[in-house]
């Protein structure tokens, strides 16, 4: 029998930072994210949203735009300049093209309007988990078991 310790696992950990003011959209995005088996932070306003950011490594964050204190455009714009790698999906009610266009120039990954499916939202996290592990080794392979960590899916003989 193979043992790996358990702090191996708790290092690849999928993790969201969610920066949403809504209090009842940031509940249960937070709820429903943890129960697909992600690790969420949740901020509601702007600079504690930036603080979480910049403080932790995450593999996604879902960022509102309109935020009290420090808008999202601004938090994009300070973590690009940081030079953080997570991935940022937008997450707002500015649905325009302009809109869709700054944000993506400014540096998000995706951009989605609301309202939105929340399925839909989790394929899009799915999607960019994909592209920060495709750089990586997107699995782990011990004698005939394997781990897909990017879909958090476990294989045997396969």
């Amino acid at each position: 029998m193979i043992k790996i310790r358990r702090s191996f696992f708790e290092n690849h950990v999928m993790r969201i930072l969610l920066i949403e003011d809504y209090q009842p959209l940031k509940k249960s995005l937070t709820q429903g994210l943890r129960e697909a088996g992600y690790a969420v932070d949740a901020a509601s306003e702007g600079k504690e949203g930036l603080w979480y950011a910049l403080s932790n490594d995450y593999d996604v964050i879902i960022l509102d735009l309109m935020l009290p204190g420090l808008d999202g455009l601004q938090i994009l714009k300070r973590l690009r300049a940081k030079e953080k790698k997570s991935h940022v999906l937008i997450l707002t009610a500015k649905d325009t093209l302009e809109a869709r266009i700054k944000g993506l120039d400014l540096g998000a990954d995706d951009y989605l309007g609301k309202p939105f499916d929340f399925q839909e939202l989790l394929a899009r996290v799915r999607a960019l988990m994909r592209r920060s592990y495709r750089k990586k080794n997107p699995s782990l392979k011990i004698e005939d078991l394997r781990i897909e960590l990017s879909t958090q899916q476990v294989f045997r003989a396969d």
